[in-house]
């Protein structure tokens, strides 16, 4: 069923834009290099920053060379530390300073801070910057974070627990002792890194006139930057301007507050000048925010049929050395407590969630957080327990799916209308999984080894503050608000609190107010990113904004559609509600009477007085939205080949059944998931941050931190179901977020798969060639 048949029908409009598969308006600008990015800007003074070399230690002392501007944890202790707050799960509050004072908590932490005119200048005066530290035993991994006696990364968190959730159900024990199987499996995800395409940067302008800041800077939330610099330096906060301008990728990694844009607010406020700091790719891979560094412990009991009955997780998650805002550092590990259920029916559920602080990078949400992992956890599971049942792989899936909606899950979600089982059929039916299985076993007479694996899940998407409220957050995040206005000339600009970079919103948002109004996309203007022009909002993640956003645009287009309605409604002598308003114009229904929408424009903007006081002038209203959230849902299907002599797994074929809802823009959803699945398929066998024992790390540049090229990534397949949502006033579904999460289960359920005459189990991601070489080789020892 095609998307556009399921586009709203809007009274008092005519064409639909919803549904047509448009390209971005947001590309030509970008593929023709005329994009502005934030290390274009030109600076009276750049940064380089000093950065701890070790993992734990005591700074003795800051030596920089004769006469260079050099800043350090002195001159900005009267910043306050970045201290996100939660106040639930047993979480304890971690400050982290601006530059380090006194102590470095992980390889990278920022020390000092070198000033030059130039960057090669700024980068000389930080390389002869002398610092003595006197080291400390780290701690590098969770587990060993967590046993007695395990070195105290910070004082105020004893034990290096700073995070802990637990669920039980009610007689969860009766339900677990009465099962006929019992299943296990140990997952074991490796440390992560978005790795955008553009790294961070920050430019901070100093304006002598009015004594205000403006920063630019890559980040996916421009009204909370502003808002959290604003109280960590003390300044008022309509001093400070921030402005997201092009940006090269976020996927999380640019969501959190960065302490380098603090320093650069205040340096600039302080040399009443221009600065700027451009981050290097070291300097990405080693001290921007990591993720997904998680072992999970998962375990299912099931009936004779395969039915599952319970299910009991142990969760925990390397947090870092800080803890990241507004989220906390929480933000993984309650994740997989909230969701590990996923798209299965189980009433009975366990779970431990807990967090240890570790000497490394901080974490901070990636695309999926915690969700490619409890997704790869779960799909392990069913795998194993359909070999425990003797079931085909597929069928065990089918058996418990959740299939009545709205459906409450075992820790307290609402999953409403879905089509779990339909996606799971859909890739089955695409894999043809009879014919895959003939053709495996010719081709392992031949010494070939084919897999196939299937993943599964639900995406929850679109969940503003009801959500948020309920984990404690001492900032609670949300709700959206969009302002449309209409020029005299008939132009449309809606400015929003959202910040795309590269969801391609611009294009969207169009749609959806191009219909509601009656005017082509092209007359339309979205803006963002500004937070001088945009209204106050919280930014793009979290699959939120098309629901959000585009809930907020389709209320506040639907108040401008009324109004063009009573306006065109007098002015031909006609009720409102026969007005239609389509292709520019405004017309009384059946007849051949019309206006065009820019002729009512200008006469709401400069002929007021004939409207006698019954309408107000101009043509300007807002929206704004607040939902629950809503759940889309998708199964991936991997078939691969392992070559058992190198290790090396190659993808013949990847299938995607996905449902995201109405689909506003077919074009743009499919690149969602595309760009998702490369990044899935990257994490699921190449992607890993290491660390050696002493906390150095060892991935520093793109030759150890292998993301996927065109080579490793097969043509996706993509299949659409739809099942418009009720949670969402547009009927539509977030995706952006799904391509990842399915992708790492998919592949290495495939990569077992392929392995399985050998007796191999690969429960770590990513499952890199060693790994699965180091797996046979340890079956042949024991066999």
């Amino acid at each position: 069923m095609s998307a556009a048949s399921h586009s709203r029908e809007t009274k008092g409009s005519g064409v639909k834009w919803v549904g047509r598969a448009m390209r971005r308006v947001e590309d030509p600008t970008l593929v023709t290099g005329q994009g502005r990015f934030t290390a274009d800007l030109p600076a009276a003074h750049h940064v380089r920053f000093v950065r701890s070399p070790v993992a734990a230690g005591v700074i003795i002392g800051i030596t920089p060379p004769q006469g260079a501007m050099v800043f350090t944890g002195k001159d900005v202790a009267g910043i306050k530390p970045i201290t996100p707050m939660l106040h639930k799960f047993n979480y304890k509050p971690l400050g982290q300073p601006i530059l380090a004072q006194g102590a470095a908590y992980f390889v990278g932490e920022m020390i000092a801070a070198a000033v030059a005119p130039t960057p090669a200048e700024a980068e000389d005066i930080a390389e002869q910057t002398e610092v003595s530290i006197e080291e400390t035993t780290p701690v590098i991994d969770a587990r060993a974070a967590l046993e007695p006696g395990a070195p105290t990364v910070h004082k105020t968190i004893p034990g290096n627990l700073i995070v802990e959730g637990r669920l039980k159900t009610d007689g969860f024990d009766g339900v677990w002792a009465g099962a006929a199987h019992h299943v296990t499996t140990d997952i074991r995800s490796h440390r992560q890194n978005a790795t955008p395409m553009e790294a961070r940067a920050g430019h901070a302008a100093y304006d002598a006139a009015t004594g205000r800041v403006t920063l630019t800077c890559t980040t996916q939330m421009p009204h909370l930057t502003r808002t959290a610099i604003a109280d960590l330096i003390g300044m008022p906060e309509n001093d400070l301007r921030v402005i997201a301008p092009d940006v090269g990728g976020g996927f999380g990694q640019k969501m959190s507050l960065a302490a380098e844009y603090v320093f650069l607010v205040w340096l600039a406020r302080k040399l009443k000048s221009s600065v700027s700091w451009v981050e290097d790719r070291r300097e990405n891979l080693i001290a921007s925010f990591h993720s997904r560094d998680q072992y999970i412990t998962l375990k299912g009991a099931f009936d004779a049929d395969g039915k599952l009955l319970a299910l009991d997780a142990n969760v925990l998650a390397n947090t870092g050395a800080y803890s990241c805002f507004p989220n906390t550092c929480a933000v993984e590990p309650l994740m997989a407590l909230a969701e590990m259920p996923g798209p299965y029916d189980v009433k009975a559920y366990a779970c431990v969630a807990r967090g240890a602080v570790t000497n490394t990078c901080t974490m901070a949400p990636y695309r999926g957080v915690s969700r490619p992992i409890i997704t790869f956890a779960l799909e392990r599971l069913m795998d194993k327990a359909a070999a425990a049942c003797r079931l085909d792989p597929v069928e065990i899936r089918r058996r418990n799916l959740v299939t009545t909606f709205p459906y409450t899950t075992a820790a307290g979600l609402v999953l409403d209308e879905g089509s779990y089982l339909k996606t799971l059929d859909m890739a089955a039916q695409a894999i043809d999984l009879p014919a895959f299985r003939a053709r495996q076993a010719d081709a392992r007479k031949r010494g070939r080894y084919l897999g196939v694996g299937f993943a599964p899940f639900s995406e929850r998407t679109g969940y503003g503050s009801p959500a948020f409220a309920a984990r404690g957050m001492g900032i609670t995040p949300g709700w959206e608000t969009v302002i449309i206005s209409v020029d005299p000339g008939g132009f449309v600009e809606a400015r929003i609190g959202s910040s795309p970079h590269g969801q391609g919103l611009r294009t969207t948002l169009a749609q959806i107010i191009a219909d509601e109004i009656g005017v082509a996309p092209d007359r339309i203007k979205i803006v963002h990113g500004d937070t001088d022009r945009a209204p106050y909002g919280w930014g793009t993640f979290a699959s939120r904004s098309l629901v959000i956003s585009g809930g907020a645009s389709l209320i506040a287009a639907q108040k401008v559609r009324a109004k063009l309605q009573k306006i065109a409604g007098d002015m031909l002598e006609a009720a409102p509600a026969d007005i239609v308003l389509e292709n520019g114009n405004a017309t009384v229904a059946g007849t051949d009477r019309t206006l065009s929408i820019a002729e009512l424009a200008r006469e709401a903007y400069t002929q007021t007085h004939r409207f006698k006081g019954e309408i107000e002038p101009g043509l300007t209203e807002s929206g704004t939205y607040d939902p629950s959230g809503t759940f889309s849902n998708a199964c991936h299907a991997a078939i691969v080949e392992v070559d058992i002599e190198t290790g090396k797994t190659t993808i013949e074929q990847y299938v995607v059944a996905e449902d995201a809802g109405v689909l506003i823009n077919p074009m743009i959803a499919d690149g969602q998931v595309h760009g998702g699945v490369a990044q899935g398929i990257g994490n699921a066998l190449l992607e890993e941050i290491v660390y050696d024992e002493t906390g150095n790390p060892l991935s520093t540049t793109l030759a150890d931190y292998l993301p996927p090229t065109s080579h490793e990534i097969p043509q996706i397949e993509l299949h659409h179901a739809v099942t418009p949502s009720v949670n969402s006033v547009t009927k539509a579904k977030g995706l952006g977020e799904g391509g990842g999460i399915g992708a790492p289960g998919a592949v290495i359920n495939a990569i077992n798969d392929a392995l399985a005459p050998f007796g191999v189990q690969i429960d770590e991601m990513p499952a890199t060639p060693q790994r699965v070489r180091a797996a046979l080789r340890a079956a042949e020892t024991a066999a």
